[in-house]
């Protein structure tokens, strides 16, 4: 069996990432060359980020556009124990800068008697395709040449992410069916996949017995297709990156514009009344100008940690390839001619999930998932926390996740 179980693997020291766990942010300022912090509150959506896991690998993987990954490595991690029937499973997607470790970023549905019963059910989560917490990416070795993919690695679709999933569930696990798929934001997009491609009659994965191999989804904050707006908001952060002196000679290291990219990322993913709620118009320090170029905002503080922090697990090469994946997003392409005709298709129970407060992914998007799909329901998360609210309005979440699951047996 084309496996291996890897633990505290780590493939390059982007991906390497602090065993902190941060549910509070550092704010700091620069002093000459030195950093000083002092510590501030706000919740942070993750917590410890590692490669952790179980590897599936498959061999001349082909993409949605024809081209051939030699060795599609898939980092994979599974909570609960697999039925005789190998049909009580449940598969978490993460979302742009996640991993396979649920626990770690989504850890307060999962366990005992909670969304994610692990007295009940199977609970999977892949690590994405083309992302560095395991999975074959950019920084991976192309057995073609014996060097790291860099610049040449292929472009990934959204599709091929959630066909290298179904493969290792059927190949590797030997899984006869899923109870259901859930995912939120980047995580919702490969839910819709894994519908699309496991749970409607265009579809090509099915139930030994022809019944949809996927019974069930939650995607929860995004839509049906990637759309002008969030494509420009993926691009402006991309162009931050090609416009860091190292991108056109020297790319892994563009980690000026990586850290710009992120901290526009941080602001799509919030909203101006959390904004305002978390720091006002607060300054730092007391002795700091009420303005002006060396006014200590609260907030500038806040977006440059992220920015520092996120280059401790990321790169810029991976994250220009993982945005343009999710821009990828269109469930009706060469399926039909529209999202409202491929979503008809889609039969099984679905309960999407959307945030009131939602800027980047709006309710508009799940209300029209909600609205075409034969047995869907919308249910909205109340939250000043904007998109992030998905992972951060856990207790909201979990509730209707487990009302669903309970409904559809």
């Amino acid at each position: 069996m084309a496996s291996r179980i890897l633990r505290g693997f780590f493939q390059r020291s982007w991906c390497v990432a602090s065993s902190r766990k941060s549910p509070r942010w550092q704010s700091f300022s620069r002093v000459g060359s030195r950093r000083t912090f002092s510590t501030e509150e706000m919740k942070d959506e993750y917590g410890e980020m590692t490669a952790d896991g179980h590897s599936f690998i498959k061999k001349d993987f082909v993409l949605e556009n024809k081209d051939v990954l030699p060795e599609a490595e898939l980092r994979y991690q599974t909570y609960g124990h697999l039925n005789e029937a190998k049909d009580n499973v449940l598969v978490i997607c993460h979302a742009l800068t996640g991993n396979a470790s649920l626990h770690a970023w989504w850890g307060g549905l999962l366990g005992e008697n909670k969304a994610f019963d692990t007295s009940k059910y199977f609970v999977i989560c892949c690590n994405i395709l083309g992302s560095c917490y395991g999975s074959t990416n950019p920084q991976s070795i192309d057995p073609r040449t014996g060097t790291p993919y860099g610049m040449d690695f292929p472009d990934i679709s959204v599709q091929d992410t959630a066909k290298l999933q179904l493969l290792m569930m059927k190949e590797e696990l030997g899984i006869s069916s899923i109870k259901a798929v859930i995912g939120g934001s980047f995580g919702g997009m490969q839910t819709m996949e894994f519908a699309v491609q496991a749970a409607s009659s265009v579809g090509e994965f099915h139930a030994e017995d022809g019944s949809p191999f996927v019974r069930s989804v939650v995607p929860i904050a995004c839509g049906a297709s990637h759309t002008a707006w969030q494509i420009g908001i993926s691009e402006v952060q991309r162009q931050a990156i090609y416009a860091d002196p190292n991108w056109k000679t020297d790319p892994i290291n563009a980690t000026k514009g990586l850290e710009i990219a992120r901290q526009l990322g941080m602001v799509s993913y919030r909203t101006p009344q959390g904004y305002r709620g978390k720091f006002g118009r607060q300054l730092r320090s007391a002795d700091s100008p009420p303005y002006g170029s060396n006014a200590s905002w609260q907030v500038k503080s806040y977006l440059e940690y992220q920015g520092v922090k996120f280059i401790d697990r990321f790169d810029p090469i991976t994250y220009v390839k993982m945005t343009e994946q999710m821009d990828s997003h269109d469930i009706s392409r060469n399926r039909g001619e529209s999202v409202e005709e491929v979503l008809k298709k889609i039969e099984v129970p679905a309960c999407v999930l959307g945030i009131d407060s939602d800027v980047l992914y709006p309710l508009s998007e799940q209300e029209e998932i909600a609205a075409n799909m034969p047995n869907a329901e919308l249910k909205i998360i109340h939250s000043e926390d904007g998109h992030d609210g998905f992972l951060l309005e856990q207790d909201q979440v979990a509730g209707h996740i487990i009302d669903f699951l309970n409904k559809n047996h």
